[in-house]
């Protein structure tokens, strides 16, 4: 082969994976994939788990997240469960007694409405419950 007809074939390859990248950053673009933050109050179903985040308060101790679950029999509760805050993610933490009701298992079909706990955080939080590779998050307004 001929020392033009490699660079034009090199040419051709470069321009062919140029439009290749093109394409697929149009695809991402138009894809839209940002979070959809639910209002408080309003219930989701993550995975086969429904759950719903009654409200948010913070105290001197720690943030109180009241939530409801339901749909699987015998899950953990507090699994799955994050607060995004100040652009940090935390953990559930152990509930200070006279808070609530601690979250332990779920039912299949009975509501269990229960409060999560979580460091004192500052700014604006997001509550985030995960579960069977997806995730609904709620805007607390606070």
């Amino acid at each position: 082969m001929s020392t033009r007809k490699l660079i034009l074939t090199a040419l051709l390859c470069g321009v062919l994976i140029i439009g290749a990248g093109g394409f697929k950053l149009w695809q991402t673009v138009r894809d839209g994939n940002e979070a959809i933050l639910l209002a408080l109050g309003t219930s989701a179903t993550v995975g086969e788990m429904t759950a719903r985040v009654y409200g948010v308060e913070v105290n001197s101790e720690r943030t109180l997240v009241l939530v409801s679950l339901f749909g699987v029999d015998g899950a953990n509760a507090q699994d799955g469960w994050k607060l995004l805050s100040g652009g940090e993610v935390s953990e559930p933490v152990s509930l200070p007694a006279g808070s609530g009701t601690e979250c332990t298992t779920t039912a299949l079909t009975v509501e269990t409405v229960c409060t999560i706990a979580f460091p004192v955080s500052k700014g604006t939080r997001t509550v985030a419950y995960s579960r069977a590779g997806e995730q609904q998050q709620w805007a607390t307004g606070k």
